[in-house]
């Protein structure tokens, strides 16, 4: 067949992807090969792909590729998270947009239109991810609301429900009022705010005199129930068992005592507000205070708030402040930089709130995932120093708040017979629960219809905490034929951005519910940011679309690229030329396989010694190759495999091994020499094939006819076989001598086609087994060994032997000497300069240690210079 001149990266990726997928290659089943089994960080069910969706899924499809090019039964399953805070809100502004408002509609009409919204936009990351050759087995794609995976949360809930581990709390909770939901503490981002404190005077009940309190929140003095002071503070002392009024409301408060109370802080006295902040609360309850919630679920005021009723906390603030002020209840403002809790998902400022929530203790189920990855070793993070982030968030764990004041997600499956809070029960169903509800009440005449469930739904994260066990159906069915034979997975790549979130959090459920760790490697990608270190977001416009990238270089060339640059933990700076550094290196590789296959094959003439030796030498350097690639992925340094690929690829096969075994011009190759060409290219494709697998696909079925089972996806890894090194390093003094001949030949203007002599005093003893070799890359008519050194010859030296290419007419013998004579006078005068530098005491005393290094670098290059004229001008003379 004729090769397209030009890689046709569109034609081929589309090819080669339905070929994959015809041939159902991707697809696992259980069977008598050892499992290699990795779970994608389920992405949002309405996302689309980004650039670290890019490198973290490009990463994976590396490690499944390879897996199963080296024999394993390899078993990527994909999926998507239904993202709860994320898609109601979507869904909400959507129905907005229509004239529609939630709280109008039922449950059932309200899913109706969030199942609607992602029928319509889900899925579509997973369709992009094929453009990038993801190699999933798509057979096995899972959604966190599958019918399956919502029956395991439930069931999770139930059976921890069951053990003690869940309970229902009035606590303090983070509020978003955005999303109008509750957030874990690990959701809840602090972030340093310029803001205010202001004073306000309280007046004590009964006389003219003022209590000043400093506070960031004046809009909260609504909601006061007391004024603390220590008791210890003789300032105050006047004040114990007295009350004061509240500004601009004048409801009457206690001032209590309490050694809670720091001294030296504001003023030396608080507010307390026991319904919006979280140590007000502790003390209310100790003292025995009102609570008076003064905010709607949006952050409203609410009719606490009196004529500020209905308005934003934020617009509260401003306008509060100067109808204090107005009053003379405001004494002063001053600047004041504060830590702000902000919403993960909406970023808007959390709000302290009480309310009745479902929590899971985490202090006793906690203890099994610390030991596995901190002092076992069964888990390991990679790189291992996020071990300390882990330990921080793991060490200081607190119970987690797993209810969401949502709709889309698994509805909490509690069950309300009456109107106490302890009324309710815990089953998988409603018929389970009215068998409860009947055991509990003795009454039997309950019926379903006098049954409520609890009208939130389960945290996210909740769901996917048991994504690599519940995917497999391992929660419910635990005795499962596929579950069995895939659990534990072997490694899970993903940010550090959720190592708590869900990482730390699977390690725990999988202790929990299996007894074993649900992976053995984390591999943590770090983010991908622009050239200027600034983080990728659309708001900057500093993020490429990935299909524009995947369009423009190639699947293959956006994989190299990115992973060139993506050593494990650390940020990436990307840079589209890398992609273009990654399309030029599928564009070497296809001509370097153009070139082989346009050589004519002579079934008679001999093989030459010098592709015999070019055939040893790369048989090692290849081992050598993949045993450092084998080291590499080890330690999951993937970009420094790659760039070992790279360079065995470019640097040995391309520019060295096949200019070795290259036939003259119009001259055919030998057809041993051309058989192993072909199976080294072929060996290169099958370690290139994880890392591009459009491009080496291709080649690979050009390469010869292959039956489906013959594909190179399914192919095998080269084996790994003793190899002489030896051969390696006895080829690199001969690379250097090659690359002291062409140097000589373009200094001098010596084309290629004229043929030298090369003569050489071998000091060193070096091996003359490249000797072919040389007198081939060099064009040498003649390499002969000598005692003494050739007079009329230009020179050069590698290490302590020294060659000599004897002058001929080529070269003009007076014009070289005036030539190197000017040119040893110009290196002269510039070593006097540099050594006048450093005998300066002052420039020596004053120098940065590198500018110094540098001169003294100059300084030696400078005399080896000299050396190597003087040399040459001798040998001329």
């Amino acid at each position: 067949m004729t090769i397209p001149a030009q890689f046709d990266a569109k034609t081929i990726e589309d090819k080669w992807y339905d070929y994959w997928m015809k041939n159902n290659y991707f697809h696992s089943e259980p069977d008598h090969r050892t499992p290699y089994t990795i779970v994608i960080p389920p992405p949002n069910v309405t996302g689309v792909l980004h650039m670290g969706h890019m490198l973290n899924n490009t990463i994976q499809d590396v490690l499944i590729r390879r897996a199963r090019l080296k024999g394993f039964n390899a078993c990527w399953v994909p999926g998507t998270d239904h993202a709860s805070i994320a898609t109601e809100a979507k869904v909400v502004a959507k129905l907005k947009a229509e004239g529609i408002n939630k709280n109008d509609l039922t449950r059932e009409e309200f899913l109706a239109h969030a199942w609607d919204w992602t029928e319509k936009y889900g899925g579509v990351i997973l369709e992009q991810l094929k453009k990038l050759g993801a190699s999933c087995d798509w057979e096995r794609t899972k959604f966190t609301m599958d019918p399956d995976m919502s029956a395991s949360v439930i069931h999770s809930f139930v059976d921890l429900y069951n053990k003690g581990l869940i309970y229902r709390g009035y606590r303090m909770v983070n509020w978003d009022p955005e999303a109008k939901t509750t957030l874990s503490d690990e959701e809840v981002i602090y972030e340093e705010q310029q803001g205010k404190l202001y004073f306000l005077k309280y007046k004590i009940e009964g006389s003219e005199d003022f209590l000043t309190i400093a506070t960031t929140r004046p809009e909260t003095i609504f909601g006061d129930s007391a004024i603390c002071i220590n008791p210890n503070d003789e300032r105050f002392a006047h004040l114990k068992g007295k009350s004061a009024i509240v500004p601009i409301n004048g409801r009457v408060i206690p001032i209590i005592e309490d050694e809670y109370v720091d001294i030296e802080f504001g003023t030396g006295c608080l507010k307390v507000t026991p319904a919006h902040d979280m140590n007000d609360k502790a003390l209310g309850e100790k003292h025995n205070l009102e609570i008076i919630d003064i905010f709607n679920e949006d952050a409203t005021m609410n009719s606490f708030g009196l004529h500020y009723q209905g308005k934003d906390r934020f617009v509260v603030r401003e306008e509060i402040a100067k109808e204090l002020e107005t009053t003379g209840a405001l004494a002063k403002t001053e600047a004041y930089l504060n830590k702000v809790g902000t919403s993960e998902r909406t970023k808007a400022v959390i709000e302290p709130r009480l309310s009745d929530q479902w929590f899971l203790k985490m202090e006793d189920l906690v203890k099994p995932a610390i030991k596995a990855v901190l002092e076992d070793g069964e888990v390991k993070l990679h790189p291992k120093r996020f071990e300390n982030t882990y330990a921080h968030w793991l060490n200081n764990i607190r119970d987690w708040n797993i209810s969401r004041q949502l709709w889309w997600g698994q509805q909490i499956p509690a069950y309300f017979y009456g109107e106490g809070k302890e009324d309710f029960v815990v089953a998988e169903n409603i018929e389970d629960a009215l068998a409860l509800a009947k055991d509990k009440t003795g009454n039997f005449s309950l019926l379903t219809s006098d049954l409520r469930q609890d009208v939130d739904a389960l945290d996210t994260w909740f769901s996917s905490w048991l994504w690599p066990m519940s995917v497999f159906g391992g929660i419910t069915d635990p005795e499962n034929e596929d579950f069995k034979y895939y659990y534990p997975t072997n490694d899970l790549v993903t940010g550090p951005d959720i190592l708590f979130f869900w990482v730390a959090r699977m390690i725990i459920a999988g202790y929990e519910y299996t007894g074993k760790k649900p992976f053995t490697n984390v591999y943590l990608t770090g983010l991908v940011r622009d050239k200027q270190r600034r983080k990728m977001s659309k708001s900057l416009g500093n993020s490429p679309d990935p299909l524009d990238l995947i369009e423009k270089f190639g699947a293959d060339g956006v994989r190299v690229g990115l992973l060139l640059s993506a050593s494990a933990g650390n940020d990436i700076m990307f840079d589209e030329e890398l992609c273009n550094q990654g399309k030029g290196f599928t564009n070497k590789i296809w001509n370097a396989f153009k070139l082989i296959k346009g050589w004519e094959v002579s079934e008679t003439i001999p093989q030459p010694e010098s592709s015999k030796v070019a055939i040893e030498w790369y048989e090692a350097k290849l081992q050598q190759t993949l045993l450092e690639i084998e080291d590499n992925f080890e330690k999951y340094r993937i970009s420094e495999a790659l760039m070992g690929t790279y360079k065995l690829v470019w640097d040995d096969f391309c520019s060295w091994f096949l200019e070795m075994i290259k036939p003259a011009y119009q001259q055919p190759i030998d057809s041993k020499t051309f058989a192993k060409a072909i199976e080294m290219l072929e060996n290169n494709l099958k370690v290139l094939h994880p890392f591009m697998p459009f491009l080496t696909e291709e080649i690979w079925q050009i390469l010869a006819e292959r039956t489906p089972e013959e594909a190179l996806i399914v192919s095998a890894w080269p084996e790994l076989k003793p190899f002489n090194a030896t051969l390696i390093s006895d080829f690199e003094n001969a690379a250097e001598v090659i690359s002291g001949i062409r140097t000589i030949r373009k200094d001098k203007n010596i084309p290629f086609k004229d043929t030298i002599e090369l003569k050489a005093i071998n000091n060193d003893s070096a091996s003359t087994y490249f000797d072919s070799v040389v007198t081939k890359l060099g064009n040498i008519t003649a390499l002969e060994y000598v005692s003494e050194k050739v007079d009329g010859a230009l020179s050069f030296r590698v290490k302590s032997n020294e060659y000599f290419i004897p002058i001929t007419g080529n070269i003009n013998v007076e014009e070289e000497i005036a030539k190197l004579t000017t040119e040893l006078a110009y290196t002269k005068g510039f070593l006097k300069s540099v050594e006048s530098k450093l005998a300066n005491e002052k420039f020596v005393a004053g120098a940065p240690e590198k500018v110094l290094a540098n001169e003294k670098q100059k300084q030696a290059d400078a005399l080896a210079k000299i050396t190597t004229i003087e040399q040459s001008l001798a040998g001329l003379k």
